[in-house]
């Protein structure tokens, strides 16, 4: 049966959709109803009017997120709307709960304008613990999230920015590692110049790159003092140079990260790379290159994707669930450079521990070795480890940078 009839009718097994609600407390005597509801709910209902911080210790608001989308650039389908964004977002509905014990309520807004969509999010702080902002278009998630961020009193996550700067950062310092470069010099061509793009770019940045051995390609080629109408975010990866193209811009370049479109990237481009190159081909479900084109093509490269059938998956749900679940643990106001980048540091280094469950062995057994090296710069996704290892170094970093609220 075709891949899409097993998902239609994964989809709509009864109960359709893939999410559900469920009690967490007995209901099952009239005294159990007494105290869930009237009278006995009037009790924490007094208290939190009196101390609205008080809604993280009598209701579930403290492990509560909102998946919220405008459903207009929704995986590689772009703007199909608030509708069709609904299984995408149940989808991270199971995500959270799978990998964090993370309740979420998706939330699919019919916004007539980025304002008209901040208002409707805004307003709903009192139910959320966090939101995670998802599949909403560029260059309009950059100033909804800013927005969000400037007056909410929660943390604010755009996934598909931090999420995904996130995991490439941390495959990439594992990489540079294996092919003995610093960050700080090394030269890097990004493809694509949408949210994932701009915050790879800028967390790389926030690592120590040099920002001059950064080149940022859209389709119109490179970024450059050339350029004319860039919106804002674009202007900030603005380089003087006199290399227009993706094709001259990877000349000698260390590292290619491409999060755009299937097969701009052609095998003369990557034979004009430096020895050992970096290629991180990320565009779903088709990549910027095939692998299979890539290493005939040059035996020397590390290679990864965002497909799961090829080792070095750069997958988000790395890095989300166990972001949250470190915000949520110390009730953080927001999620700061510092926890991202505590969060790259242990995604990096659980993929140095040779400790594999075996579990995961199993799950993942065709893609070859569980060893640290060019072919496993990353931890599976179903690794239970990753969440022991990324949670708690995520509120370390908030507590230590001053924006919990409690300690763990």
């Amino acid at each position: 049966m075709p891949f899409e009839h097993l998902s239609l009718a994964y989809h709509q097994r009864s109960p359709a959709g893939k999410i559900a609600i469920t009690c967490t407390k007995p209901l099952a005597s009239p005294e159990d109803l007494a105290l869930a509801y009237s009278p006995g709910v009037a009790g924490p209902s007094r208290k939190i009017a009196l101390s609205p911080e008080l809604s993280y210790q009598y209701t579930a608001r403290g492990n509560l997120v909102a998946v919220i989308s405008d459903g207009s650039a929704v995986l590689g389908l772009g703007n199909i709307g608030p509708y069709a964004a609904k299984p995408v977002l149940e989808g991270k509905a199971m995500l959270f709960k799978k990998f964090a014990n993370i309740d979420v309520f998706d939330l699919e807004v019919k916004a007539a304008n980025p304002d008209e969509f901040i208002a409707v999010v805004r307003a709903l702080e009192p139910t959320f613990g966090g939101i995670n902002l998802e599949d909403i278009k560029a260059p309009e998630c950059f100033y909804i999230e800013e927005q969000l961020t400037k007056t909410m009193g929660i943390p604010v996550f755009h996934d598909d920015q931090h999420g995904t700067a996130i995991v490439v950062a941390a495959a990439l310092l594992n990489a540079l590692l294996l092919t003995k470069r610093a960050l700080t010099t090394t030269k890097i061509v990004i493809c694509g110049a949408g949210a994932a793009a701009i915050s790879i770019g800028k967390l790389l940045l926030s690592l120590g790159l040099d920002p001059q051995c950064l080149l940022m390609v859209d389709s119109h080629g490179v970024l450059t003092h050339k350029r004319q109408s860039l919106n804002p975010y674009k202007q900030e990866f603005v380089r003087h140079t006199e290399r227009s193209s993706m094709q001259a811009a990877l000349v000698k370049a260390d590292v290619f990260i491409g999060v755009s479109s299937a097969n701009l990237l052609t095998p003369a481009m990557l034979s004009s790379m430096a020895p050992q190159a970096i290629v991180f081909a990320l565009a779903n479900p088709n990549p910027e290159i095939n692998p299979g084109l890539a290493m005939k093509t040059r035996g020397d490269i590390i290679m990864a994707t965002g497909r799961s059938d090829y080792p070095n998956q750069v997958n988000n749900v790395l890095a989300f669930p166990y972001i949250f679940r470190g915000a949520l643990d110390v009730r953080a106001r927001t999620i700061n450079e510092a926890m991202k980048i505590a969060a790259v540091k242990a995604i990096a280094a659980l993929a140095h521990d040779e400790a594999v469950p075996e579990e995961v062995k199993e799950f993942y057994q065709h893609q070859g070795s569980f060893r640290f090296g060019p072919e496993y710069l990353l931890p599976k996704p179903m690794d239970p480890r990753v969440l022991l290892q990324v949670a708690p170094r995520v509120a370390e970093a908030a507590i230590q940078s001053g924006v919990a609220k409690a300690a763990v």
